[in-house]
């Protein structure tokens, strides 16, 4: 019903159910993970008025398990890709994996997968962290080549002292550019 994949790595199709409505896949070496998409597989839809909580669970500096819910999956959005790498840090939320005795290792990280109606999964706030950029990607673009003229251009900042005169030079003040 369900699938996981992350970069560089082999498709997880298979989770492992651990109740009749809860799926995890196991996610190896997690700390070198920034982002993960989870989907479905297109052989069995959600039942009528039914979606997937995502919920990501990693192992906390005492062992226990910490679960953040990062956000779901429906027949109508059938995938959603999720940042994960900024997460190891946050706090717990309020999940539907609490009772289950899930094993946890130091390096495995689990995303969980909780079947629940489709009215719940609206009420329920996901991490913010979690969410991928809307920005579209020419905005996100310009942005970053904006900032990078911008450091590029100040690594040859010189104050007025340093200046040699050269008439066939023109400087611009930095605060100009930032002003642009």
């Amino acid at each position: 019903m369900f699938g996981c994949l992350v970069a560089g790595r082999l498709v997880q199709a298979a989770p492992q159910q651990v109740a009749e409505d809860k799926f995890v896949f196991d996610l190896p070496d997690y700390e070198n993970i920034n982002h993960v998409v989870v989907f479905m597989l297109g052989t069995i839809p959600f039942p009528e008025g039914m979606g997937g909580s995502v919920y990501f669970c990693y192992p906390d500096q005492s062992g226990m398990a910490v679960w953040q819910l990062l956000g779901f999956v429906t027949n109508e959005k059938p995938s959603a890709i999720f940042k994960i790498s900024g997460l190891k840090s946050g706090k717990g939320s309020q999940h539907p994996f609490g009772a289950m005795n899930l094993p946890q290792t130091p390096t495995v990280a689990q995303i969980g997968i909780s079947v629940e109606l489709l009215e719940s999964l609206a009420q329920q706030t996901p991490v913010a962290s979690a969410a991928v950029s809307s920005v579209d990607s020419f905005t996100e673009f310009t942005q970053k080549m904006l900032d990078n003229f911008y450091n590029f251009a100040s690594s040859f900042a010189v104050t007025q002292a340093q200046m040699t005169p050269n008439p066939s030079e023109a400087f611009i003040p930095a605060n100009v550019v930032l002003k642009w």
